[in-house]
């Protein structure tokens, strides 16, 4: 029995038979079963662009693993 994997990709109908994906597709070769969602316009971002655009936070390193470090002490012995 073969194995069956499903991912999502993203693109652009361009016209009535041809998809233009965002990203090429590397993980699957032949024939394939296609779906057409259209979405919503506004799409979300890639949550890298998003990220990338987030202003720095003003915690330090000490202060962030400070902040784990009581965290963890407060679960006691779990």
């Amino acid at each position: 029995m073969s194995r069956s994997i499903a991912i999502v990709a993203r693109g652009r109908l361009s016209d009535p038979k041809h998809i233009e994906l965002t990203e090429p597709v590397r993980e699957i070769r032949g024939e394939v079963e296609v779906l057409i969602r259209q979405l919503p316009s506004g799409a979300a971002e890639d949550i890298f662009d998003v990220i990338a655009s987030l202003a720095p936070g003003s915690l330090s390193k000490a202060n962030i693993d400070e902040q784990i470090q009581d965290e963890r002490a407060s679960w006691g012995d779990r």
